[in-house]
Order: structure tokens, then sequence, then C-alpha cells
């Protein structure tokens, strides 16, 4: 089995390896790092979690220790699509370069330009960067990239998700050609493959695990939910992943649960935190300072809930997740591969479940398709609770109801005792009562029309015209004219 003393690393980086724990490399690890140190362009294609970091930073550390750097023409450059990636590669870099003396300088938006250009100016071996602010610091003039000897482009296939494709070849085009690349990827689109045939030469293919798979060590699952009524969905989905939580009890010690919209994440955080579950909000509309002090107390443990968009897909290491929720269903398959690949890290076992609600199936057969092995469908804890609520429903449907069309003389007669309950009566009888209600039923008929049949002060009949005429209404014209 290779070890890290076999790959050739420079004294002082394999000291900091050990130091930090590590003693066998990863096959990405141990298939880039030699071609790579014999300055060879590697194009590297792993699934995430991995150690593709690792695979790039080794060599070009032991690259950089000999030479010194100029003002404002770093020696190397790492580009990465998110800030915490960036971020996350600078942290490495610090960790495996403590006993030398190389300094680097981190360029990512949320921060101030000043900053940067300070350390830009005095001169720095490694530049890590975003696209954008790369290129916002070269056209204002303050960075110039004709001495860079080492190029890292990582997270290839995230570049081109996010719409960074056209920018990463301009910054090619800014760099000599006689560089070195060092390109990795997890997954390799149409476009990424158009771009290594552009910009890497006769490139040394390390590919460690086939394209689009997930980890073994990974359980996975996924709930087919519908709402009861559509305005209800969104509120009942919550609860779904509520109980999809509790469900998995103290295994599930911390967790990253994604959505695919920014708007879904602040509404599911702020629903988890409601319930009790400590949990906060990461994507790309918040302060990068904020972004910092979540993704901190997550990897620290004070978080033990990240509700995250995309943006934390992609190259976050935090080796100690046990759980990844997909709350939607992502619209890209590829990004199934990247948000799961946060949990079952370093040889350890993970679990991922995903919550479909009808529209979603479609992207669940593609991410299906894509990782070739169907998806477990688990148990809806919702329809389990209302199966146990379903004794105590149908023994309330199985009293009898009161009609309430009964009369009262009827309910009257099923309360009294059998000895007590008149006999059957006759059909004379019958015809009988009829006969004895009819004229009531007439008299009801004829006056409800004219309102009541009795006033409010006496109850005596009301008297009409028809029952007392006045006297002189039936005398003629000429007997009123003569009186």
């Amino acid at each position: 089995m290779t070890k890290f003393t076999d790959l050739n690393l420079n004294p002082k980086v394999l000291k900091a390896v050990q130091e930090a724990g590590y003693e066998t490399p990863t096959p990405i690890q141990a298939g880039a790092i030699p071609p790579a140190l014999e300055g060879k362009d590697v194009l590297g294609i792993a699934q995430t979690g991995t150690g593709k970091t690792a695979s790039f930073v080794l060599p070009m550390i032991t690259a950089l220790a000999r030479g010194r750097a100029r003002a404002r023409m770093p020696r190397s450059l790492v580009l990465c699509p998110t800030r915490e990636l960036a971020a996350q590669v600078a942290e490495n870099f610090d960790t495996y370069s403590k006993h030398l003396k190389l300094t680097k300088a981190l360029l990512i938006g949320g921060v101030s330009f000043k900053e940067q250009d300070t350390l830009i100016d005095k001169g720095v071996d490694v530049l890590i960067a975003t696209p954008g602010r790369l290129l916002d610091h070269f056209e204002r003039g303050k960075l110039i990239l004709s001495d860079v000897k080492v190029m890292v482009v990582d997270e290839a296939d995230r570049m081109l998700d996010m719409g960074f494709i056209p920018d990463i070849e301009r910054i090619f085009g800014l760099t000599p050609f006689t560089r070195q690349t060092l390109f990795f990827s997890a997954t390799m689109a149409p476009e990424i493959e158009r771009i290594t045939n552009t910009f890497l030469s006769a490139p040394e293919r390390i590919e460690v695990a086939r394209q689009a798979t997930t980890g073994e060590n990974i359980t996975q699952g996924v709930v087919m939910f519908k709402g009861s009524r559509k305005d209800r969905e969104p509120s009942e989905k919550r609860k779904v992943l509520r109980r999809m939580i509790d469900a998995e009890g103290d295994t599930c010690t911390n967790a990253i649960v994604f959505c695919n919209r920014k708007v879904d994440v602040d509404i599911v955080a702020k629903s988890l935190k409601k319930y009790g579950y400590d949990a906060a909000p990461i994507h790309g509309d918040l302060d990068q300072s904020q972004r910092t002090r979540t993704l901190d107390g997550f990897r620290d443990g004070t978080l033990r809930f990240l509700v995250a968009s995309d943006v934390a897909a992609r190259g976050l290491d935090v080796p100690s997740v046990s759980h990844v929720f997909n709350f939607d269903v992502p619209s890209h398959a590829e990004d199934y591969v990247h948000r799961i690949g946060r949990t079952g890290r370093a040889g350890r076992d993970g679990k991922a479940i995903m919550i479909c609600v009808p529209r979603d199936e479609r992207n669940l057969a593609d991410i299906e398709r894509l990782v070739q092995r169907e998806i477990p469908r688990l148990d809806n804890p919702l329809a389990a609770e209302k199966a146990a609520d379903k004794p105590a429903d149908a023994e309330k449907e199985d009293k009898p109801k009161r009609s309430r069309t009964r009369s009262r003389k009827k309910d009257d007669a099923a309360q009294k005792s059998p000895d007590e309950a008149p006999a059957a009566q006759s059909t004379s009888e019958t015809a009988d009562v009829q006969a004895a209600q009819e004229p009531k039923r007439s008299a009801r008929s004829r006056t409800s029309g004219r309102g009541k049949q009795s006033n409010d002060r006496g109850g005596n009949k009301v008297v009409g015209l028809g029952d007392h005429t006045p006297e002189f209404i039936g005398l003629s014209f000429k007997e009123r004219s003569a009186g």
C-alpha cells in the first residue's frame, strides 16, 4: 500500500502531513500527486469527499518551496466556484505549508478590496480566488497573471453550473501557455471535456471512481410525499422533515438540509428553530461574515443543523456530518451526488434521505438514471401517524348518529321502556290521527301569508274585515245620501 513517504514530497511538507495525522493517501491522492510533481497536467475525476484538495495542494507547495514571489505577480493560482470552498483551500494551504515560508492571498467577495490589494502588492506565492473577484482585481490593474507557474481549477463541473465557464476561459488566456494545469471535477459534462481538450496538454487522467457515483458507505432513501391540499403542502413537508430527523434519534449528531431555493432555506431554518431544533441558514445572499460564522459553528459542533442552498454542496469538508436531508429533489441530477457527498466522508458511514413530491418525480428518475441505481423508498412518517390515529376514528364512526329529522315524539317513544311503549297503531287509528291534524294544517296554511295568529298583548283572535263589517258599508248610495 502506498504511503505519503513514497510520494517524493518535500520533507517539510511531509512533516506537516504527518502532524495532521495522515499516513496513507487516498486513491485520488496516490494517483494525482506523482504526475503533478513531475510537472505534467492532471485531469482528476473522483467523487466528492475523496481528498481532491490535498491532491493539488501538496504537490503545489512542494513545487513552490523553491523561488520567491514578486509584487502583484502570484506564482500559482487556484480557482474555486464558491467563497466557502476557496476559504477551505486556504485552510489546507496553511496546514500543509506551516514549515515553509510561503505566502497566500484569498480573493473572495464580501471582503474589502483594500485588504486584498495590500496582500497582492507584497507578492504572494499562492493566489486562491473565485473567478469573479479575480477578474475584478485584474481589470483594476492590481493583478498580473503572466508569472503563474501552476494553475488549479477545482470543482470544474460546479463552475459550469454557476455559469463561470466564460470567465475560466478568459483567465486561461491571461496565464502563460507554459503553465502546469491541474483540473479536478466530480463529473465530466461535455462542456468540461471541451475545456480540458482545449487548455490541458496531454493530461494524466486519474479516475478513481465511475463518474457520478455515490459513496458505498452512504445509506440512501427517499420519502414519496403528497400534501393533503396544495396550500398545506409546504407546512406538511416541513413536518415530514422534522419527523424524519426525530426518527433518526441519537444517530443524527448533525446534518445538512439542502433546499433548491434561497427563500426556502430561510423558511426551513426558521421553522426548525421555531420547533426547538438548533438550525441556521447559509446561502449566497447572506453577508460573508455571517456565512463564515455559521460554517464555523457547524464545524465546531455548536450548530447542529445547517440549512443550505447548493452553495454548500461542493467542497465543504466537515468530516463528521452524519446525515444529509434533501428537503427538495435537486433540479440537476449531478447536484445530488455532491449534496450527499457531504456525509460519509473520510471512510465514515453516512445517511442521505430525500423528500420527493409528485412534481419532482421526473427529477428523481434523472438522478436514479445518473447513479445507475434505484434509491430505496421509505415510509412517509405522516402516513404512519394517521394510521396510528385511525382506530380511535373508527370507533367514532361505528357509533350511530342521531338523525336531525327525527321528531321529538319519536325520540320520546324510543326512550320509553318496552313495557311503556304503545302497541302498533292500526291503519284506521293512523287515518283518524291524520284527519284530526288536517284542519290545523289547513288553518296554518291559510294564515301563513298574513303573519301571526295571535297578538302580543292578549292572545285574542284578530278580527278581520270579513268577520265584522261596519253598518254604513251595507247601505246604498241613495240611502247614504238621504241620511
